[in-house]
C-alpha cells in the first residue's frame, strides 16, 4: 500500500548493528520496526549505509506531516517497545528530529 503525505518533518536514526545481530535485526526491522512506525503515521523514506569512515553504519529516515504526530509517538508504549528493541540489535545509536527538506540530512 502506498501513501502519499505532505512530508513536514523528518526522523533520523543512526547507529551501527551489533556484529552478531545482522539476521535478527534485519528480521526484525522489515517485519515488525517498519510496519510499527506506518502503524504510528510515520513512513520510512530511506536507509543509508556508510561503507567507509567513522560514522554510524545505518541511518533510517522516517518522515511525517504533523510534529504532533512525532510527539504522540515518543510518548506511545509501542514506540517504547520497538526503539528498545531496536537498541538492543544496535550500538552508537542516535534519534533526532528536524524539518524536512528535499536533499540528504543527517
Amino acid at each position: 500500500m502506498s501513501v502519499r503525505i505532505n512530508p513536514q518533518y523528518r526522523l533520523i536514526l543512526s547507529y551501527s548493528i551489533k556484529a552478531d545481530q545482522y539476521e535478527a535485526y534485519y528480521q526484525f526491522v522489515m517485519n515488525e520496526f517498519v510496519p510499527g512506525l506506518h502503524n504510528l503515521g510515520i513512513y520510512m523514506t530511506a536507509v543509508w549505509h556508510t561503507a567507509y569512515g567513522q560514522y554510524p553504519q545505518r541511518q533510517v529516515d522516517f518522515v511525517t506531516e504533523r510534529l504532533e504526530t512525532l510527539h504522540d509517538v515518543f510518548e506511545s508504549e509501542r514506540w517504547q517497545e520497538l526503539e528498545s528493541r531496536l537498541k538492543g540489535y544496535t550500538r552508537n545509536y542516535a534519534r533526532k528530529v528536524v524539518r524536512y527538506v528535499d536533499h540528504f540530512q543527517f
